[in-house]
């Protein structure tokens, strides 16, 4: 499942439209993806893709980078292993699509903040 292509608000997967923050994970989409404290991500935000056990997670922090990772998730995805990619939401999409494309699709995950 790839990014077909993000502009401000909007992100297009598998050729479906998506208006609301998402997780990727393999061929599932979950879209509506709310946080805890909104601009900021947090352990127990990302849930639905630590149950799924990826190697990777590309996280997008909007289109200018305000949403912003804590210490405490780092740390935690560090304990499950898993390795954290960061960058604005435009950098993470072409990240997500180059991993997925040279890694099984099932390690690569992404977690994108869709607006500021």
């Amino acid at each position: 499942m790839m990014i077909e292509s993000y502009s401000f608000g909007r992100m297009v997967v598998a050729g479906e439209e998506y208006r609301d923050d998402l997780m990727i994970y393999g061929n599932e989409v979950n879209s509506g993806w709310i946080r805890k404290r909104g601009h900021a991500l947090h352990p127990e935000d990302l849930t639905w893709i630590t149950g799924k056990d990826p190697g990777l997670l590309v996280v997008g922090t909007g289109s200018t980078g305000r949403m912003k990772v804590t210490d405490e998730t780092r740390s935690f995805l560090k304990e499950e292993e898993i390795d954290l990619w960061i960058g604005d939401t435009q950098e993470a999409a072409d990240y997500f699509n180059s991993k997925r494309n040279e890694e099984d699709e099932e390690q690569v995950a992404g977690a994108f903040h869709l607006t500021c």
